[in-house]
């Protein structure tokens, strides 16, 4: 039986949904097992699958091939593009929390023994003003970045705001500026020509990226690279959590007596305010 292959770059999910209607019975059943298994197909073998599915191992791989792929190595590979570019797969059991609590400190270890931190902090300590951006899940980091700059220096904003393009906000940087674009993987598409723009505007511009985000850290002045894959199903954000921490103490301790007067009248105003217990 022919049936029409979806484009090679669409997710198995939505070629099987495409050809469902144009599959034979078995081949139905076995993508019905195909959708079930989704999250831990890369656990299985092909013979595996056909025994849940209850058909014969031809009839996987016709399934296979009807949905374009040349066999169940290049499904496992598909699969394992998914993961890569961010999207959760959840494996069947219980997690490991010790593997998984183990990979965090080792990310988080690498992250903060980067040679380009200590650059960073002095580019941000001594900057005119300061632009923090980030989108999506880069977003909390650059909004606790922000958080944590804000209380030892001035001129700190969070771009973008909430609502807002960022185009205008550009148009305030120049020579002595600082941006600092967070850009962990499932990026928007701009984010590349954002980073260019800050750039261009004669500002210093500090990419912080995971490994997808490569191009991106090679057009930054100063690379800080996070890795954001764990042993669980969704990115963890504690080694960028972490660099935000690091950077802002650092430059609280370049900026010194200017810095620790900061946060005292921060402090005093909060409890002015009755702004927190």
């Amino acid at each position: 039986m022919t049936v029409s292959t979806a484009r090679v770059d669409q997710r198995i999910d939505r070629r099987i949904a495409a050809n469902y209607q144009k599959l034979s019975p078995q081949e139905r059943k076995a993508a019905d097992t195909l959708l079930e298994h989704l999250d831990d197909l890369a656990t299985y073998r092909a013979a595996e699958l056909a025994s849940l599915a209850e058909v014969s191992k031809a009839t996987m791989s016709r399934l296979f091939r009807s949905l374009g792929f040349d066999g169940f190595d290049e499904v496992r590979d598909h699969l394992r593009g998914l993961r890569t570019a961010g999207e959760p797969r959840r494996v069947e059991g219980a997690p490991d929390l010790s593997a998984h609590a183990e990979g965090e400190a080792a990310a988080i270890a690498r992250v903060v023994e980067q040679a380009g931190i200590a650059e960073a902090i002095e580019a941000i300590a001594g900057a005119s003003d300061v632009m923090v951006a980030g989108w999506r899940n880069s977003y909390p980091v650059a909004l606790h970045l922000r958080q944590q700059l804000t209380q030892t220096r001035e001129r700190v904003t969070l771009a973008p705001a909430p609502g807002q393009v960022i185009g205008e906000e550009l148009a305030e940087l120049g020579e002595g500026s600082v941006v600092v674009a967070v850009g962990l993987r499932r990026r928007p598409p701009g984010f590349g020509e954002f980073v260019d723009a800050a750039a261009a505007s004669g500002s210093t511009v500090i990419v912080i990226a995971d490994p997808t985000g490569t191009v991106h850290l090679g057009r930054a002045d100063i690379a800080l690279e996070c890795p954001v894959q764990g042993a669980l199903a969704f990115d963890s954000l504690a080694a960028p959590m972490s660099l935000a921490s690091v950077l802002a103490d650092g430059v609280l301790h370049e900026r010194g007596r200017a810095g620790r007067d900061r946060v005292s009248t921060i402090s005093a105003t909060y409890d002015r305010l009755h702004e927190v217990e």
